[in-house]
């Protein structure tokens, strides 16, 4: 499509957001930026963006954290792996690029965690190379402007769509260019009720003119969602409590939660205390089981989570080599899983209430 980068580009300019990492193309900021905005809102990312670079302004500083300071930082954002990947990374680019931010697009990509997407984000709005960029956003784009009807879930669609942004790109301006794109697809070309009135491009989008916009993209796979049951036992003894570090590849991994029965299915409290593990840790004779909360629904991308929080009381614990126990305000200082915070916060709240 002829001057497709130029209609797009004057679009940008007129309709960009004063986002805080559009100041200053500095790759670390980019690849913050961009990895916090994985599977994260722009306006929920932002207040995130800004806090991690006021602690970690640099790879350096990153690199000579804790892990355990990064993930409590991004408490609450979810997928703990980019905050596990991005302080592998940043040891990295101290070890084998000795603190200075790789330039090339090979390099970038071989950073931990960086996928095709974000090595391609970096190296051209950092250091102006021509990769294109290619996320949910530009997929909705392109697939309804030029009609392409295949599907962006498979190795066909993939490299189709990487070619036709390669061929659009401008060679010139390519980090404008992808930036463009991919902020046409957030506040333009959007998932439902798309601003095709006003799109720049309404003359000749493809999927308008065959009224197929909710059609496009085409996905074939279907995501399958697991249900989880996780049972938390909140074993105190009035002042303390006992967690403990999530060390599985699982969900959550080295974050940490209270002691876990994970049960197959929903139970009761009698249930529970009949189960195999609980009847392994407590000695029945020694503990008084208290109430058992209200289930909590707690989505995941891939996973429901129904989960329950029991009130155990014990002054004779034995807790297990892995149980650590904390004041109920020591637990802030340890990254836990949003379900455990809010749970937390709810608690903190109703003790300040009485």
């Amino acid at each position: 499509m002829p001057e497709f980068d130029k209609i797009l580009i004057a679009w940008y300019q007129q309709n960009k957001r004063n986002l805080p990492w559009r100041s200053n193309n500095d790759p670390y900021f980019v690849w913050v930026s961009e990895i916090i905005l994985q599977q994260t809102r722009v306006d929920t990312g932002t207040d995130y963006f800004l806090r991690f670079i006021k602690t970690f302004p640099d790879a350096i500083s990153l690199a000579n954290a804790e892990e355990n300071d990064v993930l409590k930082l991004w408490q609450g954002l979810g997928y703990y792996s980019r905050a596990r990947n991005m302080h592998a990374a940043a040891l990295q680019i101290i070890n084998e690029y000795k603190g200075g931010f790789p330039s090339s697009y090979v390099d970038i990509r071989k950073l931990k965690g960086v996928g095709d997407y974000t090595a391609a984000a970096i190296a051209s709005i950092s250091f102006g190379l021509p990769y294109p960029v290619i996320d949910g956003n530009v997929f909705r784009v392109l697939s309804r402007i030029f009609g392409v009807e295949t599907a962006i879930d498979t190795l066909k669609g993939k490299r189709e769509f990487t070619e036709l942004a390669s061929l659009l790109i401008d060679k010139e301006n390519p980090g404008q260019f992808n930036e463009a794109l991919m902020e046409f697809g957030a506040l333009q070309c959007t998932p439902k009720n798309p601003e095709c009135p006003t799109c720049p491009f309404n003359d000749r989008c493809i999927a308008l003119s065959k009224n197929e916009i909710s059609n496009l993209p085409v996905k074939l796979k279907q995501t399958k969602v697991r249900k989880r049951y996780f049972n938390y036992l909140l074993v105190n003894d009035g002042n303390s409590f006992y967690i403990e570090k999530r060390v599985e590849k699982d969900i959550w991994h080295n974050l940490y939660q209270f002691p876990l029965i994970e049960t197959s299915d929903t139970v009761n409290l009698e249930e529970l205390i009949s189960n195999e593990r609980f009847v392994n840790l407590f000695d029945p004779k020694e503990i008084v089981i208290g109430s058992m909360g209200p289930e909590i629904v707690h989505l995941l991308t891939h996973q429901r989570l129904h989960v329950k929080f029991i009130d155990i009381k014990s002054l004779k614990v034995v807790p297990q080599i892995n149980w650590i126990k904390v004041s109920l305000t020591g637990i802030n200082n340890f990254p836990v899983p949003k379900i455990i915070n809010d749970f937390l916060l709810e608690m903190h709240s109703n003790n300040n209430e009485e």
